[in-house]
């Protein structure tokens, strides 16, 4: 082959003829003669084909590499939150050990995702980690299990935002003071709910295919896809719309702006339907619990709506329109935590305090202090011309105080008030 190509270096039609014949053999006997011919015109292009093929060789063989660490960190992730199965088979759903458990098993499998494909390497932050996991793991599942007390409820709840700021902390590259890393994750995780929720719905229309199929042949397997199948992806996805947000990252954040920039004025509209409907119906956040709770779950929504839309605006073209759709979006969600607030101060003065008003009180002052700050900033950009970018500092620095309370729910309410 040698001979050949030395004999048609001028002839490009032979060339390839030779090439298409035996590739591997051609490019082995074209590496061997290129430093005698490297000065051609010939010698130039074919070297330009060759490099050009072994980088994407070096790409594909990158991203199934990259394909396997995800499928390795899904499996993680499906093996742990099938624990009780595997070690008791055969046994009823395990409600208390996922109530427990799916949460920091799920931000376990992210923050493996994160640590893995940034290359974090740095053993001490590793184990930092690994601690960050295992601490509130081992804490929560030593509670008592069997009729959980409302504090030990708190506890599971706040647990999975406190795996919520390990997370974050990874996926700043542990810079947790740098508010622009903090905004960024901010704006990740609307990304992420967006990617999830579609993988999501995909699911359940597989779901509801796959049961039904087998349902006309007479095998009625239901509980066993919803056990083994539905149950793993939800914990797994996570880390998959994770992959495919690193891998599509415009068409996603295009999606995410679209979303913050249509959804925030249909929150808005719905958010006055729903004070007027409270006038007009009679209903009473005083006396009726569930509707309080109802209300409060409203009001945590809309928040986090808010600092979504936020983090999304500011790398949209069209700012002053969303900027007056958040201003009146914050201002009406402050009148609803004001309501929320009263209704809370009038049942701890007529039934007491428990460990469930003092959560909601102190959460819905944080959020209303939140509140307060982002419809302050937002005023000022909309009427004194200030950089969008202050709010989200706003937004950023804010974090820490949430944390904080977190923290004290997690493990100071059982000393408090006892398990």
């Amino acid at each position: 082959m040698t001979g050949d190509i030395r004999a048609n270096i001028s002839n490009a039609e032979m060339l390839e003829k030779l090439y298409r014949k035996d590739r591997k053999s051609f490019r082995t006997s074209f590496e061997k003669l290129l430093p005698e011919i490297e000065n051609t015109e010939a010698a130039r292009f074919w070297k330009a084909r060759f490099d050009y093929d072994n980088r994407t060789e070096s790409r594909n063989s990158i991203v199934s590499s990259e394909i396997v660490k995800v499928i390795l960190i899904c499996i993680g992730t499906s093996l742990l939150i099938k624990i009780p199965d595997i070690l008791q088979p055969g046994n009823s759903f395990n409600q208390v050990f996922y109530e427990k458990n799916t949460a920091i098993i799920l931000f376990l499998g992210l923050t493996t995702y994160t640590l893995w494909f940034r290359g974090i390497k740095d053993l001490s932050k590793i184990v930092f980690t690994f601690f960050a996991f295992l601490v509130p793991a081992v804490y929560v599942n030593l509670l008592p299990s069997s009729h959980p007390s409302a504090t030990v409820n708190l506890v599971y709840i706040h647990t999975s935002l406190l795996m919520w700021f390990v997370y974050g902390l990874v996926f700043t590259g542990y810079e947790y003071k740098d508010p622009v890393k903090r905004i960024g994750f901010i704006r990740y995780n609307g990304d992420l709910a967006i990617v999830y929720a579609l993988i999501a719905v995909a699911g359940g229309i597989l779901t509801i295919i796959t049961i039904g199929l087998f349902e006309t042949i007479g095998l009625k397997i239901g509980e066993f896809y919803m056990r083994n199948i539905v149950l793993t992806g939800a914990v797994a996805a996570p880390v998959v719309a994770s992959y495919l947000i690193e891998k599509f990252p415009l068409l996603v954040s295009r999606t995410a702006s679209l979303i913050a920039l249509v959804f925030s004025p249909l929150v808005l509209i719905t958010l006055i339907i729903f004070l007027v409907s409270i006038i007009v119906t009679g209903k009473d956040p005083y006396n009726d619990r569930d509707f309080l709770l109802v209300f409060n779950l409203m009001l945590l929504g809309v928040m986090a709506i808010i600092i979504f839309s936020v983090s999304e605006t500011s790398i949209i073209t069209n700012q002053r329109f969303s900027a007056v759709i958040l201003l009146a979006l914050s201002a009406v969600t402050v009148i609803i935590d004001l309501v929320a607030l009263s209704a809370i101060f009038y049942r701890l003065r007529e039934y007491g305090i428990t460990p469930n008003r003092l959560s909601v009180l102190i959460s819905n002052i944080l959020v209303l202090g939140n509140l307060i700050l982002i419809l302050s900033d937002l005023f000022r950009i909309n009427f004194r011309g200030s950089a969008f970018s202050k709010v989200e500092m706003t937004v950023s620095g804010y974090l820490p105080v949430y944390l904080i309370w977190i923290i004290i729910v997690t493990f100071g309410f059982p000393l408090i008030f006892g398990i």
